[in-house]
């Protein structure tokens, strides 16, 4: 209906399928989906916000002009940087650290290996270095860990290093010395000269100082990012702006905002866009974060299953856990990422059986959009876990998509049984359900190893299913683990884009420091301490208003967080803490640091454990910004009893499980109403999901649209 006010669009560009969602000056929402288009994702964006917006009647050119924000998530940055399929960059280092980023960091040389893959060095593969060997130049200079000019720069140096990168031909130039983050002077000279030989060669490259991007500790990581922005990043920008024109077209009168690796959004003109190299499952784990404060659950295991992978995430005392150094695409990295585990394990997962063994085995590899064999425009060659859900009768082949697409059921039960089923001597359907039975095995020991390996048991969590996959596999995962609770929101499908839309447009900014503090230090070394934190924080601080000035905020619309990193001296991990206060000057301002460090180690491991007596050292600082934007509201509906309504009931399918053909009732999710109870053996149906309650299980919508699995004793 006109009359209504859209408000927010938030959407998620997977491998597989592009979600939207939409949501009112009310609250409600509505989730659109369609299928990814990898050459132009603003093709699939606009095609997903038609689907969303079909359920309230409405147009693309009706909806889009009354829209306040929207926020993106895509993997185009990620596609470009996996396939190597960046721009020709050039690096300049110190003399004699020219191979450094060649040879990389040991752990890259096994950096998404399985275990058994770890241990045999000939099945390893060595990715070639994003910038070859060619294209690197060195000038000499060094500057030592404390920051000290051991030799001075020679600028003689710079200028040929340019021309010959030039010559060679590259389309940007990287800048990374040693230490340039305890003391910037050198890279910036280095980068300023640069910059005016291209201006004298009349060349228009971007020239990218690691210091201006990632002023952090560790040369390999720091280094990697550096070039990833201008690599991948960078370029991607105009995907990004694509999107934004192509939204703009249709009435948008805002700019879109990104997902960024630390869990905030940011603008596509922000200075670091390496920031958005993960996106969209990070909107899950934000997602599961505000949907935990709105129904006051702290511990969360989030879990997220699309058609190439399961992503799982832990939310502990209400917040995630920030990881300063993760490793992506082969590579590390200097990102603030949101913790997550991710593995090649989805519906649209790749099966074959192993030629020597006669084993099962699943993915890593997966079909994106084309689905598997039953994908009507030829199929592909290679079976999916997708087609045995199709044999097995678990999703509807007429309701793909809501019917937009007919999967084609009897290429994939010739498929199955031609790839599986004869070569293990089995039935099809057998062959079918042994590919579902071992996938939810392998996620449910995924799930159980992340959780029990963070020290924590299961029954001390509620466990969060989403993705386009997530509830017909969630009962298969969860079963036996005890958790708290399962929350299923009817809403998983788009799961993802809901946390991009509930996601603060924020900046985050971070710098390497190294104080030491002896356990009996003087007042003066404590206010010496406190004010090189705050000269820290007062940098970090100019560099956040400065993002948010680009988009029209002034200084005092930016509500700032400082955090600080620290651990006891001589320790190898570190914590990251929000300060209690605003600015750190005196002694006593020290003191309640340390004392708010005491009480987080004291809950994160043991209060046995901690060492004060060591004395402390702050490894870093952390600036946050934010400003307010409309997010979605949870929704509210009266209670309507635990008998469904019968218009909700779509007929009985037979399925095959667990050896023989049993008949389910079939649900319409949408007519299901708060507080009806769904007995096994049910298949809840969606346009975009469908969520199974297998034997064993019952499914409860509660007011919120959120079912909650129950193991029945």
């Amino acid at each position: 209906m006109a009359s209504r006010k859209t408000q927010i669009l938030a959407i998620d560009a997977g491998g597989t399928m592009t979600d939207t969602f939409i949501i009112d000056d009310m609250g409600e929402f509505v989730v659109g989906k369609a299928q990814t288009t990898p050459g132009d994702e603003s093709v699939g964006l606009l095609h997903s916000a038609v689907d969303a917006l079909s359920f309230w009647g409405m147009t693309v050119e009706e909806a889009f002009p009354q829209l306040l924000t929207g926020v993106y998530s895509g993997t185009a940055m990620l596609n470009r940087l996996v396939s190597r399929k960046g721009r020709k960059v050039g690096l300049i280092v110190n003399k004699g650290m020219e191979d450094f980023h060649r040879m990389g960091r040991a752990i890259q040389s096994y950096l998404g290996y399985s275990y058994s893959d770890r241990l045999h060095i000939n099945t390893h593969r060595y990715d070639p270095p994003l910038v070859p060997r060619e294209w690197t130049r060195g000038v000499t200079e060094r500057i030592d860990l404390f920051g000290n000019i051991v030799i001075p720069l020679y600028e003689h140096e710079v200028e040929p290093a340019v021309r010959e990168l030039v010559d060679e031909g590259v389309e940007a130039i990287v800048i990374s010395l040693l230490h340039s983050y305890k003391n910037p002077t050198h890279e910036r000279r280095v980068r300023d000269i640069a910059k005016a030989t291209l201006r004298k060669l009349k060349r228009d490259l971007p020239v990218f100082a690691s210091v201006d991007y990632y002023p952090v500790r560790k040369e390999s990581h720091r280094t990697n990012t550096t070039i990833i922005e201008a690599y991948a990043a960078d370029p991607s920008r105009r995907t990004l702006e694509l999107v934004d024109e192509r939204m703009k077209e249709q009435g948008a009168k805002f700019d879109v905002r990104v997902m960024a690796t630390h869990g905030g959004t940011i603008s596509i003109r922000a200075n670091e866009l390496a920031r958005t190299l993960v996106s969209g499952p990070i909107g899950g784990v934000v997602g599961g974060k505000y949907l935990g404060e709105a129904l006051g659950i702290q511990n969360i295991v989030c879990s997220d299953i699309g058609g190439t992978s399961f992503d799982i995430a832990l939310i502990t005392q209400g917040d995630f856990t920030i990881d300063t150094s993760p490793d992506m695409a082969r590579l590390v990295l200097s990102l603030p990422l949101v913790a997550m585990d991710s593995v090649g394990a989805g519906t649209g997962s790749f099966v074959r059986v192993d030629p020597y063994t006669k084993s099962i085995v699943l993915g890593p590899d997966s079909a994106g959009y084309r689905v598997g064999g039953c994908y009507p425009e030829g199929g592909l060659d290679t079976i999916t876990v997708s087609d045995c859900h199709v044999v097995l009768g678990l999703i509807n082949p007429d309701n793909f998509l809501g019917g937009q697409i007919k999967l084609d059921r009897e290429r994939a039960y010739q498929s199955v049984k031609e790839q599986l089923a004869d070569p293990l001597g089995l039935s099809v359907e057998a062959a079918s359900y042994g590919v579902i039975e071992l996938l939810e095995a392998q996620l449910r020991n995924y799930l159980e190893s992340l959780v029990m390996g963070k020290g924590y048991s299961p029954t001390q969590f509620a466990c969060f299913s989403y993705g386009g996959g997530g509830p017909l596999h969630t009962a298969g995962y969860v079963r036996g683990l005890g958790f708290e609770d399962v929350l299923v929101p009817a809403w998983a499908a788009g799961f993802s884009a809901f946390g991009c839309g509930a996601a603060d447009f924020e900046y985050r900014y971070d710098r390497t420091l190294d104080i030491n503090v002896g356990a009996n230090a003087t007042q003066k070394e404590q206010v010496e301490a406190a004010g090189i934190l705050q000269e820290a924080w007062n940098e970090l601080t100019e560099k956040v208003q400065q993002e948010f000035e680009k988009n029209g905020f002034q200084s005092k619309d930016v509500q700032l967080r400082m955090y600080f990193r620290m651990q006891y001296q001589g320790q190898l991990n570190d914590l990251e803490i929000e300060a209690p206060l605003a600015t750190a000057t005196t002694a006593d301002d020290w003191k309640v640091l340390t004392m708010t460090f005491e009480e987080t180690y004291a809950r994160v491991y043991a209060r046995a454990a901690r060492s004060p007596e060591l004395g402390y050292t702050v490894t870093g600082a952390i600036v946050r910004g934010s400003v307010e934007v409309p997010k979605p509201k949870i929704p509210e509906e009266p209670y309507y009893g635990e008998t469904p309504p019968k218009e909700a009931h779509r007929g009985i399918r037979e399925v095959y499980w667990d050896g023989e053909w049993i008949q389910a009732d079939i649900w319409e999710m949408e007519a299901l109403k708060a507080g009806n109870r769904i007995e096994a053996f049910s298949i809840i149906e969606s346009p975009a999901t469908t969520f199974i309650v297998p034997l064993g299980f019952e499914a409860v919508l509660d007011q919120h649209r959120i079912f909650h699995l129950r193991e029945l004793d």
